[in-house]
């Protein structure tokens, strides 16, 4: 659902790590020993929210209906290497992100190993880890933008994959 005044929702499919134990201070060469699984993430963004308005990010990401995660979790030794899994998202039927973890800039166990560094991890905690070009707001020579009516359907390699159906803002 887009949210209210929404003029810029936006899409990012995502690898989701969830995490399976208390994680703090965290060595890169143990961090994947923390991960419970991983999931398909569809980071949905309002970008005026998140970057016209000022201050930080997160009220851009945490509209109501933001961020659907599923549809399985999949424990590690199913999903494989977390670097080499493929993703995608199409728009309408029409592809908009193809993309690998590979080419992710912080891989899984360097994100878990930073982010123990600062706070502690608790079993279930949902780490987001970025997306590969193609979303709306890169679209040249015009952005593009979820609208009312819109579908993206989206997945990862052995992971699963999504549909939501885009619709206007509603109390109920």
């Amino acid at each position: 659902m887009l949210p209210k005044g929404s003029r810029k929702s936006d899409w990012e499919v995502e690898l989701g790590v969830v995490i399976g134990s208390v994680a703090r201070y965290v060595a890169r060469a143990d961090a994947l020993s923390y991960v419970a699984g991983y999931c398909v993430v569809n980071d949905v963004s309002e970008r005026e929210y998140q970057i016209e308005r000022g201050g930080t990010w997160d009220k851009g990401k945490g509209c109501d209906t933001f961020g659907p995660v599923g549809p399985w979790l999949v424990t590690p030794d199913e999903a494989g290497d977390p670097q080499n899994l493929d993703l995608w998202l199409d728009l309408n039927g029409q592809r908009r992100q193809t993309g690998n973890t590979r080419t992710m800039i912080f891989g899984v166990a360097e994100l878990v190993a930073y982010i123990s560094s600062f706070m502690t991890l608790e079993p279930g905690d949902l780490i987001t880890t970025g997306t590969p070009p193609g979303v709306g707001m890169g679209v040249k020579p015009e952005p593009l933008y979820l609208h009312c009516g819109d579908v993206m359907s989206l997945g990862i390699e052995r992971l699963g994959k999504q549909t939501q159906k885009v619709v206007e803002w509603s109390d109920r």
